[in-house]
C-alpha cells in the first residue's frame, strides 16, 4: 500500500479508537442539558445559560424570577444529585464486577442496599427527621456489609469470593424479613406510603444540601479506585495468578470493597433503592472502553451518571404524575441487559 494510501487508513483507525473514549462525556453532556432545560416548565437553552451565567457572576439575568427558580432550586439539584448517584452505583458496579469476577454482580451483591433500606425503614417507622433517615441509611449500609466481612472472615478454607456473595445473600434475605416486619407494624396512613415511596426510589424531594452530602463519601472511595486502578486488573484473574503476581488479594479486595461501599450506602441514603444502574453501566462502559479497569472507571463513572440524570429527567415528565426511578430502571434496565447478554461479543475479560 502506498504512502499516501496508508495516511488516511491510520486516521480512520485513530479516530475509531477515539470514539468510545469521547462518548461517554459527549453524552454526557447532551443528557445534562436537556435535563436542565426539559420539564413542565419549559426553559430554553439560552435562558438557562443566563441564569447559571447570572449565579456565577453575581450579575442580573434579566428574567423572570420563576425561570431562576426552576433551574438553579429545582432541576440543578436533581441533575447534580443524579450525576453523583449514578455515577457513585456504576463505580461501585464496576469494582464489584471486577473483584468477584463475574458481570452480573451490583452493588447490593453484599447487603449494603438491603441494610440501607433497613435503616431508612427504621428512621421512617420511628418518624425522624429527613436528615436522621439518611445517616441511618447510611450507616445501615456500610453495618450490613460489615457483618458480611465479619461471617465471610469466620469461614476458612473456602473460596473467599464465594463465602462473600453467600453471606451476602443471607444477610440481604434477613434484612429483607426486618423490612417486611416494620411495613407491617408501620401506620398504614402516613409511615407505610412513605415507607414504600422511599424502597423505590427518588430524587424528587432533593435539595442542594442532600446533592453535596455524598460528595465527600463520594470522593474518598472513589481515591483508593483510582490509585488502585493497575492491581485492579490483576484482581481479574485466578486467586493463585493475582498472588503469585504479588498482589494482596484479601487487603486489596477489603480496601476496594469498602470503597464501593461507602459510595453506594451514600447514594442509596438520598435517593432510595435504586437498581440496574450498577449491572448495567459498567457492562456498556466495558463494551466501549474495553477491561481495562484505568478506562473502565472514568467510563462507567460518566455513563453512570448520565444514565441517572436522564432517567430521572425522564421520570417527572413522562407522566401527570412523577415516576418512582427505581420502576424506570427496572423497565429500561432489565431487557437491555438481556440484549447486552445475547448480542455482547466481546468477552469478560
Amino acid at each position: 500500500m502506498s504512502k499516501s494510501g496508508a495516511l488516511p487508513d491510520a486516521g480512520s483507525r485513530a479516530g475509531r479508537s477515539l470514539f468510545p473514549v469521547l462518548l461517554p462525556p459527549l453524552l454526557l453532556a447532551i443528557v445534562v442539558i436537556l435535563a436542565l432545560s426539559a420539564g413542565k416548565y419549559d426553559v430554553s437553552l439560552s435562558d438557562m445559560a443566563r441564569v447559571v451565567w447570572s449565579r456565577l457572576t453575581g450579575t442580573p439575568s434579566g428574567l423572570d424570577a420563576t425561570v431562576e427558580t426552576v433551574v438553579w432550586n429545582v432541576r440543578l439539584p436533581r441533575v447534580l444529585a443524579g450525576l453523583l448517584v449514578g455515577a457513585s452505583l456504576a463505580a461501585a458496579g464496576c469494582v464489584y464486577q471486577g473483584l468477584f469476577r463475574n458481570p452480573l454482580v451490583s452493588p447490593d451483591i453484599l447487603g449494603v442496599s438491603a441494610g440501607a433500606s433497613l435503616g431508612a425503614v427504621g428512621g421512617i417507622f420511628l418518624s425522624l427527621p429527613v436528615l436522621a433517615i439518611q445517616s441511618m441509611a447510611f450507616a445501615g449500609g456500610l453495618a450490613a456489609v460489615a457483618l458480611v466481612y465479619s461471617i465471610g472472615s469466620m469461614v476458612r478454607g473456602r473460596d473467599p469470593v464465594l463465602v462473600l456473595v453467600l453471606a451476602g445473600v443471607a444477610v440481604g434475605a434477613l434484612v429483607g424479613a426486618c423490612i417486611s416486619l416494620l411495613k407491617v407494624l408501620a401506620d398504614p396512613y402516613n409511615q407505610l406510603p412513605a415507607i414504600t415511596f422511599w424502597l423505590l426510589g427518588s430524587l424528587a424531594s432533593i435539595t442542594r444540601a442532600d446533592a453535596v452530602s455524598i460528595l465527600p463519601a463520594m470522593l474518598l472511595g472513589l481515591v483508593p479506585m483510582v490509585l488502585l486502578r493497575w492491581r485492579m486488573n490483576l484482581m481479574t484473574l485466578d486467586e493463585e495468578e493475582a498472588r503469585a503476581l504479588g498482589v494482596e488479594t484479601g487487603r486489596l479486595r477489603l480496601i476496594l470493597v469498602s470503597a464501593a461501599t461507602l459510595m453506594t450506602a451514600a447514594a442509596v441514603s438520598v435517593s432510595g433503592i435504586i437498581g440496574w444502574v450498577g449491572l448495567v453501566m459498567p457492562h456498556i462502559a466495558r463494551s466501549l472502553v474495553g477491561p481495562d479497569f484505568g478506562r473502565l472507571l472514568p467510563a462507567s463513572l460518566m455513563l453512570g451518571g448520565g444514565y441517572m440524570v436522564g432517567v430521572d429527567a425522564l421520570a417527572r415528565t413522562i407522566a401527570g404524575i412523577e415516576v418512582p426511578l427505581g420502576i424506570l430502571t427496572a423497565v429500561i434496565g432489565a431487557p437491555f441487559f438481556l440484549w447486552l447478554l445475547v448480542s455482547g461479543r466481546r468477552g469478560w475479560q
